[in-house]
């Protein structure tokens, strides 16, 4: 939203488009996007420890968020297909909880929050997923854009 009011991804009659990007000058962008996953803290422990039936939580987690960085447009249906140069995804143990922080880099001419915010949500999906057998209560929250950077709009942080 430019001025509060438009959004990019309606025509004049209010029809969903694709934003057409062809003018828009290529520079340097980023995003940091950061979800969180609760859960019990014998479930941290076994995940810390090493201990989980699947293997390496962390590992597999920090994969799956790469991964779905680079398919966002497959997934978000107005996304642009961007050419990611950088692709971080950072798994910490918190307080009964797995914080996952993702920055996603680009020289493109369109931004690359929606590939952040992805590669966070599907890390703490798959998290979820290598460790439901011994908890299935765990919750995923609080997932949400940290920063972005480059681009007309500039640097905006939370």
């Amino acid at each position: 939203m430019k001025d509060g009011k438009d959004l990019t991804h309606l025509d004049a009659s209010g029809a969903a488009r694709m934003v057409d990007v062809a003018d828009k000058p290529v520079t340097r962008r980023r995003a940091v996007a950061e979800a969180v996953v609760r859960m019990k803290p014998e479930t941290l422990a076994m995940i810390v420890e090493a201990r989980a039936p699947k293997g390496d939580v962390f590992a597999v987690a920090r994969i799956a968020g790469i991964q779905a960085a680079k398919r966002t447009s497959d997934l978000i249906p107005l996304c642009h297909p961007l050419p990611i140069t950088s692709v971080t995804v950072d798994l910490q143990a918190a307080d009964s909880a797995v914080l996952i922080t993702a920055a996603v880099e680009t020289d493109g001419r369109t931004g690359i929050e929606m590939e952040a915010l992805t590669a966070a949500s599907v890390a703490a999906l798959a998290l979820y997923d290598m460790c439901k057998a011994v908890d299935r209560g765990m919750e995923i929250g609080t997932v949400r854009l940290l920063e972005k950077s480059g681009g007309a709009s500039g640097t905006w942080t939370r």
